[in-house]
């Protein structure tokens, strides 16, 4: 249990003390700073302290966003402070601070050795606020939540107690809350058909104790379930398949949606919400080319195509939004006054948000072609919609990069090498040729691609043998110089999608050239494997956990040395029937166990950070 610390004498008629006790804490009653401290040193460290002015009134959702969000080191709103272990050293300094303070800025703490119960008068501020200002000071980051139009105030007499008690009641503290469980910035079909019901879905399993964890498996369930209905071939699987897979969709958006509400954060939340979209998609991709199969119609290469195409998309979102968040004046002021100018005019934010093909209507337009299509228009629908919404927003972001002037950062350098995915081999390459390189070039990202070029245009041509083997070779000599300076010029966030593209896409043409006809579904268990070593990356950097261990990314090869594992593969089975397909289910068994284990151990390990993804639209 938490403790919550009152820093003097309960008000009479004041609810403060049954607030903190319905959000968990323990509380106990100091007279001022020194007490307080004395009270905060008796607290086992492993527990979060929650310090509340006693004259504070306010909504209880209020005291619930500033006290109970597991995320941060330490939040703070007016008159309430609370610090998670990692920030009480600072929290207790502060308070020895304040204790030595007291006596000159009133005498407070004097009364209180003589047992005189201190009630600060109407120009002393807060206790709560003013520690609130020294953990700042002293480098600690203090959250404070958004309230809108909760109440959360200290006034300092009874008309002030009356006014702020009569702004409680004038707001609907239920319906503020419930809006705030759903996210500000969402898709349309997202916002107009889930979120308006899905948010009472959330509030109904929020009273009966469930946690967005079991509604997250629920989904992922219904969606696996969906897969084996598609996965029979039949009109009626079908149908089935698609309802199915918009209930999975609904329940995708209440856990999110039930944390926001109940501020239920996790480790293992962060994880599960993460990986499963991933899961659930291309686990329906893998459903609906086995139906297809049923039919007698081969749609491997166009279920492994699209879920190549929509991995990418999210690399390079993820590589941009890295590498500008951590710089001052990310995006030039002229490539953002055209977009500045269409949010104005309302209907174009969603058109905008509606023609990337986010996941709301990515699913709903997957669901309905399901129910009334066949597989293959389901994939060319969706091959040609996510090929439209990449070549939109890349193209904006090229844009914005090459107007860019802020310097890009160490840390943003950083994050862009870790995506990189870098194994021993151009490792290698790049301690050799190490040099620093002008932060405005474009090598980096030419190296990549005249790589990436050389190797899926030899593949493609020759199909597999050592000639794609060599071209694999000079792959990884090129990789090796493109990461060889740090990746701080303004198009060096397209290193990382363009290796996914080059991995991805030469597994894709060596199996679909291969004479194994199960080689293409082999491959695809590959490129899920290393999608989802690639998707663990990113939420770990997110979490600001940094990347993967780097035995990992030894241990599996890096992007340049799995593709030459498979080049090699595919030259040595080439001509030995099902010797490929069997080589790749092979490796894909071995990469997914290695990078599956590693991810659990770190994400229900006591270091993973307690983060819940708001997610991108896409």
């Amino acid at each position: 249990m938490s403790t919550a610390i009152l820093t003097g004498p309960p008000v009479p008629g004041s609810s403060l003390d049954a607030d903190l006790r319905s959000l968990g804490f323990h509380v106990e009653v100091a007279s001022g700073p020194r007490e307080t401290g004395a009270l905060l040193a008796g607290v086992p460290s492993g527990q979060r302290v929650a310090l509340v002015d006693p004259r504070f009134v306010g909504h209880l959702h209020a005291l619930r966003l500033a006290l109970t969000d597991p995320r941060f080191p330490a939040a703070a709103a007016p008159g309430v402070l609370t610090a998670q272990p990692e920030a009480r050293p600072a929290l207790a300094r502060a308070l020895d601070t304040a204790a030595t303070a007291a006596p000159v800025a009133g005498n407070h703490a004097a009364a209180a050795d003589h047992g005189v119960a201190e009630h600060p008068g109407p120009l002393a501020e807060p206790l709560p606020d003013s520690l609130a200002a020294a953990l700042d000071a002293d480098g600690v980051a203090v959250h404070r939540p958004q309230l809108g139009t909760l109440v959360a105030a200290v006034p300092d007499d009874p008309e002030g107690r009356h006014r702020a008690r009569a702004a409680v009641e004038a707001v609907d503290e239920e319906a503020v809350r419930l809006r705030s469980a759903v996210k500000a910035h969402d898709g349309f079909f997202t916002t107009f058909f889930i979120s308006p019901y899905s948010r009472y879905i959330a509030r109904w399993c929020a009273r009966r104790g469930l946690t967005p964890n079991q509604v997250t498996t629920a989904s992922l369930l219904t969606a696996l379930i969906a897969a084996g209905c598609a996965a029979t071939g039949d009109r009626g699987g079908y149908v089935a398949a698609g309802v199915l897979l918009l209930v999975s969709f609904v329940l995708d958006c209440t856990d999110g949606q039930l944390a926001r509400y109940s501020l239920q954060y996790s480790t293992m939340g962060a994880w599960l919400d993460a990986t499963f979209d991933r899961a659930k998609e291309y686990s329906f991709y893998a459903g609906l080319a086995l139906g297809a199969a049923r039919d007698g119609d081969d749609v491997w290469f166009l279920a492994l195509g699209a879920m190549i195409l929509m991995t990418c998309r999210h690399v390079v979102d993820f590589s941009f939004n890295e590498a500008n968040a951590q710089s001052a004046g990310t995006t030039a002021k002229t490539s953002l006054a055209l977009s500045n100018r269409l949010d104005n005019v309302g209907w174009t934010v969603w058109a905008r948000r509606m023609i990337i093909l986010p996941i709301g209507e990515r699913w709903a337009m997957i669901a309905v072609l399901t129910a009334v299509t066949s597989p293959r228009i389901v994939f060319w629908a969706l091959i040609v919609g996510c090929a439209f919404g990449a070549c939109y927003t890349t193209a904006g972001r090229l844009l914005r990069s090459l107007s860019r002037k802020a310097p890009r950062t160490d840390g943003a350098a950083r994050a862009l090498a870790d995506l990189a995915d870098t194994g021993p081999l151009a490792e290698a390459v790049a301690r050799l040729t190490a040099r620093p390189r002008p932060r405005a070039g474009i090598l980096a990202p030419l190296l990549a691609a005249l790589g990436a070029a050389a190797l899926l245009v030899t593949a493609a041509l020759t199909g597999p043998g050592w000639a794609v083997v060599g071209a694999a070779v000079a792959y990884a000599l090129l990789s090796g110089l493109a990461v060889a300076a740090p990746l701080k010029g303004a198009l060096d966030w397209l290193v990382p999608p363009v290796f996914r593209a080059a991995e991805y896409a030469t597994i894709l043409i060596l199996a679909a050239k291969a004479d194994s006809a199960q080689a293409l579904p082999a491959a695809f268990g590959l490129v899920a494997a290393v999608a989802y070593h690639h998707y663990d990356t990113v939420y770990r950097i997110r979490g600001n956990a940094g990347a993967p261990p780097a035995w990992l990314v030894r241990t599996i090869g890096g992007h340049e040395g799995r593709t030459l594992v498979v080049a090699v593969l595919a030259a040595l089975t080439a001509n030995r029937g099902n010797d490929f397909t069997s080589a790749l289910a092979a490796l894909a068994a071995a990469v997914g166990l290695v990078v599956l284990v590693e991810s659990v151990r770190f994400w229900v390990s006591s270091g993973a950070p307690a983060v819940h993804d708001e997610g991108e639209t896409a």
